[in-house]
């Protein structure tokens, strides 16, 4: 498509990138991203460049009609795709072709890049495919929404845990030529959620749809599907067998918030110990009786269905929403509370001391003296926080804005003990 003409692109969508670095975690500023219309590779737009906390400011580019993505009788491609390419003095180069924009929301492109080893720098390329609800993708091969648990004891965890990691294997089961990547679990389904949902569509729309992925996952990892098999990996990225999720595409700011509202729920049945495989299919090139379909979930939202109302319609009145019983690579879990100004004791001691970790690696976040009171300066440092990890900046520490807390400060002190 090269006539950019503002007729097909009428709306706008906004875009930020974030760097790290993949082998200390912390933040690259002064890296410059170029940025293209894909397949028009000489046609640079912008050119931004990184702050200290590895990020460039948002900015508004072209997308299509809104209408686009929120009609399924509508089969014109919904997102505009951008081409970004990252350098950073001492890294290793590398391109994204065909980013995808969505107007009204905001795409956030993460990358961590590699110390370059020698003078000699090769650019890195990756080409994110079509999204799934727009590109032909294999249907789902059914499965049991249950898995069989075996006297050979094969189900050998006793209870849900949200796992730090998950091994992906970017291909089908049986592909052997296909790499295996380890991911953050949250990283993970912001992944897929943005792969295979909209998300310009009704936020509880969106919610069903975490959940439904969460919890197939996590019937993943409770069953050890793929390892019982002699595989070594958690699930694929093919559509057939599991979810489809792209290395290094960007997420979604509507997606990521509430995944990391939700990312300790799963769905249950009566008397049943393992997270329900809840599959689903698009719904519009495929149909799939019994299971959720990503367009009628849109449908229900937007008449005003909650997400439990959304997940029975399809699933069954005996689905429930279940909370996980322990979530790995936590230092402490949530205290049950906000924490805000006023509050005091050794919860509040903890977050500073968390927080003045992470300042030493995002210079942008103030340091605290950890003192265990809740007042305007912790304030004004988790707001600074919240405002640099894509978090409502309320200066108020919920319960998604402790795990963040905790996901950053385990990230950012884990590689000091190891260097």
């Amino acid at each position: 498509m090269s006539e950019h003409n503002t007729t097909d692109m009428p709306d706008k969508g906004r875009l930020q990138i974030q760097v790290t670095s993949e082998v200390t975690a912390l933040p690259i500023s002064d890296a410059v991203v170029r940025i293209s219309y894909t397949g028009v590779p000489d046609s640079q737009l912008e050119e931004l460049r990184t702050d200290s906390s590895g990020q460039t400011e948002t900015i508004e580019l072209e997308t299509p009609p809104l209408e686009y993505s929120l009609n399924p009788a509508i089969e014109s491609q919904p997102y505009s795709e951008y081409t970004l390419q990252i350098d950073a003095p001492g890294y290793e180069p590398v391109s994204i072709a065909g980013a995808e924009l969505l107007p009204t929301v905001t795409a956030v492109q993460n990358l961590s890049l590699r110390p370059s080893d020698s003078g000699q720098s090769s650019e890195e390329v990756f080409v994110i495919p079509a999204h799934t609800l727009y590109g032909v993708y294999p249907p789902k091969i059914p499965e049991e929404e249950i898995k069989p648990v075996s006297e050979t004891g094969e189900i050998v965890l006793s209870r849900v845990v949200v796992p730090e990691y998950i091994v992906v294997h970017d291909g089908s089961p049986r592909d052997t030529t296909a790499r295996n990547y380890y991911v953050k679990y949250k990283d993970y389904i912001k992944n897929v959620a943005s792969s295979e949902i909209y998300a310009t569509w009704p936020e509880d729309t969106i919610r069903a749809n975490v959940l439904a992925i969460m919890s197939f996952t996590l019937n993943r990892v409770y069953t050890e599907w793929y390892r019982n098999k002699g595989y070594d990996f958690t699930i694929t990225s093919s559509t057939a067998f599991d979810h489809k999720w792209i290395p290094e595409r960007n997420i979604y700011n509507t997606i990521s918030v509430i995944v990391d509202e939700l990312f300790a729920d799963f769905l249950s049945r009566p008397n049943v110990r393992q997270p329900i495989l809840t599959q689903y299919c698009d719904g519009r090139q495929v149909q799939c009786p019994n299971w959720m379909t990503q367009w009628g979930s849109k449908s229900l939202g937007d008449q005003g269905y909650s997400p439990i109302q959304i997940l029975r319609y399809y699933y069954g009145d005996d689905l429930y929403i279940n909370t996980a019983e322990s979530i790995s690579g936590i230092p402490s879990s949530w205290p049950g509370y906000n924490l805000e100004n006023g509050s005091t004791g050794n919860k509040v001691r903890q977050l500073q001391e968390q927080l003045n970790v992470i300042a030493g690696a995002y210079p942008a976040i103030p340091k605290l003296t950890a003192d265990g009171i809740y007042g305007p300066a912790t304030t004004a440092s988790v707001k600074k926080f919240q405002s640099v990890f894509g978090l409502p900046a309320t200066g108020i520490t919920d319960y998604r804005t402790w795990y963040k807390i905790s996901e950053i400060y385990v990230g950012v002190s884990r590689i000091a003990e190891l260097t």
